[in-house]
This record gives C-alpha cells, sequence and structure tokens, in this order.
C-alpha cells in the first residue's frame, strides 16, 4: 500500500525496528568483511551512517533509519523553492570534483522554461582504487533515490536517471531493487505522497567508456549516441538531455541532501569549514596501515588522514608523497602535508 502521510512512515518504521530486533536476536555471529571499517576519532560518519546497518536490500530497513522523512517534508511542508534555499544555505557542493554549488544548479534548471527537464545520478566512478559511490549505492541505495526526488521536486523534472557502470554488478542490482521498491511503496511514480507530483527513475548502465564520467559524454550515452564530450556553453541546466534542462548531481552529492532537508541546514554546516560545509568520503590505498573508505569533514589536513587515520606508513618506512584526485590528480610530498582537503586548497597545491 502507498504510504500518503507521516504517519504511515511512522508505522513502517516502528514495525521494521521491531523485526530488525528479533532478527538480529536470532542471527548467528558472524565475520563480516566491509570495505567501510569502523571510525577512527577524527572520522565522521554522515554519508555512510546507515552503511552497515541497514539491509540494502529491503525499503523498511531503510525506513526505519528515517528515510524517506525528508521526502514527506519536502512534498508536503515546503515549496520548490523553499528546498533549492535550504540547500544553497546548507553551501553543499558538488562532491565530483568541481564543487560547483548544488543549489545553484538546481536554481538555474528552475529557471528554465521547458516541459521536460531531466535529473541524473552520475554513478559512473571510474578512478582505479576508487570506491567511494560504489560502496553508497551497495549499502544505502535508498538515500541516493531520495536526494533525487528531492532535487527533482525542486526545479521541476519529472523524470530522473541513474547512470552506473555495468561493471558494479552488486550496485546494479541494489540500486534496480530500491527503485522497484520505492514505486511500490508510492515513493516512485504518479501524485507522490498524495502531493500531485509525478516522478519516476531509470537505471541505465554504461559500457565502461572512461569519458562517459565527464556529463555532456554521459548524456550523449543514456541518448544512445557515441560517448563523446561537447563545448559548454550551454550547459546542461539549459540544455541538456535531449535539449531539455538537465540536473547532473553524482552520488555522494545526492545521498546528502536529505541529511539536509530533514535536519536543517545549521546542522549541516557544522562539520567542514568557512568555504567547504559537510563531510568527504576518500578511498585510502597504498602502503599505509589502515586502508578503506573513509569519511571526514571537509578541511582536515593530508597529514591528520595520513597518520592520525590511515595510521601512517607501512613497516615504520618514510613518507614519499600522497596521490589525490584519481588518475587526473597530483603527488603531494612530505613538506604540503598540513595541506586542508577541501577544494581551493587542494586545487592551489
Amino acid at each position: 500500500m502507498p504510504v500518503q502521510t507521516l504517519d504511515d512512515l511512522k508505522t513502517i518504521k516502528e514495525q521494521s525496528l521491531v523485526k530488525r530486533a528479533a532478527r538480529l536476536a536470532n542471527a548467528p555471529a558472524t565475520k563480516q568483511e566491509s570495505e567501510i571499517r569502523p571510525p577512527t576519532p577524527k572520522e565522521v560518519r554522515v554519508i555512510l551512517a546507515r552503511c552497515g546497518v541497514i539491509d540494502p536490500e529491503d525499503i523498511n530497513d531503510y525506513i526505519a533509519e528515517d528515510g524517506y522523512v525528508a521526502l514527506t517534508k519536502a512534498l508536503t511542508a515546503m515549496t520548490p523553492r523553499q528546498v533549492i534555499d535550504e540547500v544553497l544555505k546548507s553551501g553543499l557542493r558538488g562532491r565530483g570534483g568541481a564543487g560547483f554549488p548544488a543549489g545553484k544548479k538546481w536554481e538555474f534548471a528552475a529557471g528554465q522554461k521547458s516541459d521536460d527537464k531531466y535529473m541524473i545520478c552520475n554513478a559512473d566512478e571510474g578512478d582505479p582504487g576508487a570506491f567511494m559511490n560504489r560502496s553508497v549505492l551497495e549499502n544505502d541505495p535508498h538515500s541516493v533515490l531520495e536526494g533525487m526526488i528531492i532535487a527533482g521536486y525542486s526545479f521541476g523534472a519529472h523524470q530522473g536517471y541513474v547512470y552506473c557502470r555495468a561493471e558494479y554488478p552488486i550496485a546494479v542490482k541494489r540500486m534496480r531493487l530500491a527503485i522497484e521498491q520505492a514505486r511500490a511503496l508510492g515513493f516512485l511514480g504518479k501524485n507522490i505522497l498524495g502531493t500531485g507530483f509525478n516522478f519516476d527513475v531509470e537505471l541505465r548502465m554504461g559500457a565502461g567508456a572512461f569519458v562517459c564520467g565527464e556529463e555532456t559524454a554521459l548524456m550523449a550515452s543514456i541518448e544512445g549516441k557515441r560517448g563523446e564530450p561537447r563545448p559548454r556553453p550551454p550547459f546542461p541546466a539549459v540544455a541538456g538531455l535531449w535539449g531539455k534542462p538537465t540536473i547532473i548531481n553524482n552520488v555522494e552529492t545526492l545521498a546528502n541532501v536529505g541529511n539536509i532537508i530533514r535536519n536543517g541546514a545549521e546542522w549541516f554546516m557544522q562539520f567542514g569549514n568557512e568555504k567547504n560545509k559537510g563531510t568527504k568520503t576518500f578511498t585510502l590505498a597504498g602502503d599505509v596501515v589502515r586502508t578503506g573508505l573513509i569519511e571526514v569533514p571537509l578541511g582536515i589536513s593530508l597529514g591528520e588522514v595520513v597518520y592520525e587515520i590511515a595510521g601512517g606508513i607501512k613497516d615504520g618506512k618514510k613518507f614519499k608523497a600522497i596521490q589525490t584526485g584519481g588518475p587526473m590528480g597530483g603527488c603531494i610530498p612530505e613538506h604540503l602535508l598540513e595541506t586542508p582537503m577541501d577544494y581551493e586548497s587542494l586545487g592551489a597545491v
């Protein structure tokens, strides 16, 4: 039966918590292998808060952890403009690399006159050794869906696409299941929560072309064309998918949206520094003591990550350099270890 009110959500949450407690009480003790290891004192879990806690293949488990409360709040208690303003106030910047304010993108698209607008989740994470987005899709797919629906509502889109590389079979499977479950409960489709707002999502798989992580090449791929970048302007918010206004945000950006709408911009702003609000996930790989996926407030120094979170260099060896940003990034030497991990500071070095 479709969810129509906040009371319906509360009922599902209460029932799910009871079922989870019974399931955990009867579950045999098992050793879980996970890329998401227990956090160190320097870490903060916002995007990864539900990862490893919920069953990612059960929408009720997501609802038990306040899932879809933000969507209910946005659609029933906020105007599209208020949603944009809250995201603008929060200071959320795109987590895909460029760091453009997410709310500004949505504002541009909202100002365009068009019968059709599109919302795209860029899940084409292809940097070697990077698995931040894949881990979120595999462990908390509904957080991404919820962010997409709220974003679509804010600028008037009624159709969304998740573009994920086919080499991530678990992420693809769980996102496809999440879409089906969200549609069954009425969070996708027509007249969501009885508000008259329509929005649906399709999953599209890429064939592994690295260039399709670039937003204009990604759109060409969705359209069935060769994935080739095109010049900008026009920017996608003005003329994107099939020439219509389109917003493209990556997995991590969208996974933040529900937290901001549910808890408020001020809550989000407590993490990070003056120009870089919130947290960021990073993949730790190489010759450090502890590898894996971490989440830290933006602005933490490279040295803190290497020595306090990653535990320093293996076998007590001397630090030489750290590479950030994948193959398009650079190698940062020891004398720059005090560099804050934020958009401006890393860009400057």
